[in-house]
C-alpha cells in the first residue's frame, strides 16, 4: 500500500485567489492592450456618467525651445520664455531629450497662473543666459513625445447644470478678458436670440430659454486688448513675442510671432488644415460616438448646445483672418477659429455657463463647464471649425494652453490672451541680437 497520503482539500477562496494572481502575473500581449484601455475607459464613464471619456491616443514627437545669437556687441541679463506643452486629462508630456549649450545658464519649466490653488492652463520653459558674447550662440531645446487623447461625448448628460455657486478658480471663467466681451449688449442680444431658437427635441419646448432675461440687468462690460508694457531704455530693448528686428525662419521647423502681441500664438496658424488625422480609424471614431449618447439632449447641455450651433451658423469661417475679438466676429459674422471660439466663449460667460480658450498647435478651440448631481465638474470641449463637434473632440492636436487671461512675472501690468514668447534682454541697440522660437514635430 502506498505511503503517500491524499492533501487536503484546499478551501475555495484560495483557488480562486490563486486563480486571480496568475491572471495578474501573466504579461499582456500586443493584441490584449487596447481592451485593457476600453474596459479602463468604461469603467470611469460607469463611475461617473457624465465624465469626458477618452478614447484613441495619437503620440507626437514635438521639439520646443529658443536660439539667441549675438552679433556685434556682447548681449546681456538674457530671459526668454517659450510655451511648451500642456499637461491635461487628455495629454501626458514626456521628456525624451534636452540639448543646452554651454553658455544656457538655467533651464526652468513653470506653471501659470502662478498659484498652487489654481489648475495649470499653461506651461513656459524660462532660458536665462547672463553674458553671450559678440557672434555667439546660445541655445536650450527639449524634445517632448506628447500622447493626446481624443475626447468622446459623455455617457449621459441628462443630469449636466450650469453651477449655481461656482468657486474663486471657475469665477475668471466668468468675466472678460482680452478679445472676451462678456455681458456686451450685443452679445447678450445674440444669447437671448440662441436660447429662443426652437428646440428639436420633442417634449422640451423653450425651457431653455428661462432667464435669459436676467443678463439684460447685467452691466455692460467691454474687456480690455492686451496692453503692451514698454521699459526699455537706451541700453536696453524687448523682444515682445518676436521683435520685427529679429531674423525669423518661416518654415516649421522655426517660426516667429509678430512684433504687436495681436498676432497668434507660435504653432497657432489660421490656416492650418482641419481634416481628421489620416492615422484615425473613421469607423471606430462614428461608433464612438453615435454610441456616446442614447437619448436627445435636454437641459443646460442642450442650453450651451444652441449657443454652439447660433455661432456656428452666424459666423462664416474665414481662412487666415486676423485674430479678432468676440463682438467683432459677431458684427462681421466672419472669423477664423479664434474669432468663432471667442465669440462661442464670451457668449456662454453671458449666460453664467463657465468657458475657455483652448490653444493647440495649429488651431484654437474652446470649453465649455458643466456640473453633474453630485456637484463634480467637467470641463468639455466644442470645434470651432472644420467638422461639426460638441461636447467632444475626435481630432486631437497637442495642446499649448487652456485660458484666454494670463499674467506672467516677467510683464505684470499686461493681461495676456495667451502666454506667448517673449525676451528680455540687455544689448546696445545697433546690435540686437537674433532670436528664433522653436516649435516643430518631429
Amino acid at each position: 500500500m502506498s505511503d503517500i497520503r491524499s492533501a487536503p482539500a484546499l478551501p475555495l477562496r484560495f483557488i480562486f485567489a490563486a486563480a486571480l494572481l496568475a491572471l495578474v502575473a501573466a504579461p499582456l500581449s500586443a493584441e490584449e492592450e487596447p481592451a485593457v484601455e476600453t474596459q479602463i475607459i468604461q469603467q470611469t464613464a460607469e463611475s461617473d456618467p457624465a465624465a469626458p471619456r477618452y478614447g484613441q491616443s495619437i503620440a507626437t514627437r514635438y521639439r520646443v525651445g529658443a536660439k539667441i545669437t549675438a552679433k556685434g556687441g556682447t548681449v546681456r541679463n538674457i530671459r526668454i520664455m517659450v510655451a511648451v506643452p500642456l499637461e491635461c486629462p487628455e495629454q501626458e508630456v514626456h521628456v525624451l531629450e534636452e540639448d543646452f549649450s554651454p553658455h544656457i545658464d538655467s533651464v526652468q519649466i513653470r506653471t501659470l497662473p502662478d498659484d498652487k490653488r489654481a489648475e495649470p492652463g499653461a506651461r513656459q520653459m524660462l532660458i536665462t543666459v547672463s553674458e553671450l558674447p559678440p557672434r555667439q550662440e546660445a541655445h536650450a531645446l527639449i524634445t517632448y513625445e506628447v500622447v493626446t487623447k481624443t475626447v468622446l461625448e459623455p455617457a449621459d448628460v441628462s443630469q449636466l447644470k450650469i453651477p449655481e455657486r461656482p468657486d474663486r478658480q471657475l469665477k475668471q471663467y466668468l468675466s472678460g478678458s482680452p478679445y472676451i466681451n462678456v455681458n456686451h449688449r450685443k452679445i447678450r442680444e445674440a444669447v437671448k436670440d440662441a436660447l429662443a431658437a426652437p428646440d428639436e427635441v420633442e417634449g422640451e419646448g423653450n425651457a431653455a430659454v428661462d432667464g435669459a432675461d436676467a443678463s439684460d440687468s447685467k452691466k455692460e462690460i467691454e474687456s480690455p486688448g492686451d496692453e503692451m508694457d514698454d521699459t526699455g531704455g537706451d541700453d536696453a530693448y524687448e523682444l515682445v513675442g518676436a521683435d520685427t528686428t529679429a531674423d525669423a525662419e518661416t518654415s516649421t521647423a522655426a517660426k516667429e510671432e509678430s512684433a504687436s502681441d495681436q498676432g497668434g500664438l507660435v504653432g497657432v496658424d489660421a490656416s492650418a488644415s482641419f481634416e481628421a488625422d489620416a492615422t484615425a480609424d473613421p469607423a471606430q471614431a462614428n461608433a464612438d460616438s453615435t454610441a456616446a449618447i442614447a437619448a436627445p439632449a435636454t437641459g443646460d447641455w442642450r442650453k450651451v448646445e444652441k449657443i454652439y450651433d447660433y455661432v456656428q451658423e452666424h459666423v462664416e469661417y474665414e481662412e487666415g483672418a486676423q485674430d479678432k475679438p468676440a463682438l467683432d466676429a459677431l458684427q462681421d459674422g466672419k472669423g477664423d477659429c479664434h474669432g468663432i471660439s471667442a465669440l462661442f466663449v464670451a457668449m456662454c460667460r453671458t449666460a453664467d455657463v463657465p468657458a475657455r480658450m483652448v490653444w493647440v498647435d495649429g488651431h484654437q478651440y474652446a470649453e465649455f463647464y458643466l456640473e453633474g448631481a453630485e456637484g463634480q465638474g467637467h470641463w468639455y470641449p466644442v470645434q470651432s471649425a472644420g467638422t461639426r463637434a460638441f461636447g467632444e473632440m475626435p481630432t486631437p492636436k497637442v495642446i499649448l494652453q487652456k485660458g484666454d487671461d494670463f499674467r506672467v512675472p516677467e510683464r505684470r501690468r499686461e493681461r495676456l490672451r495667451y502666454a506667448s514668447d517673449y525676451t528680455l534682454l540687455l544689448a546696445e541697440p545697433r546690435f540686437k541680437p537674433k532670436v528664433q522660437y522653436i516649435r516643430e514635430q518631429l
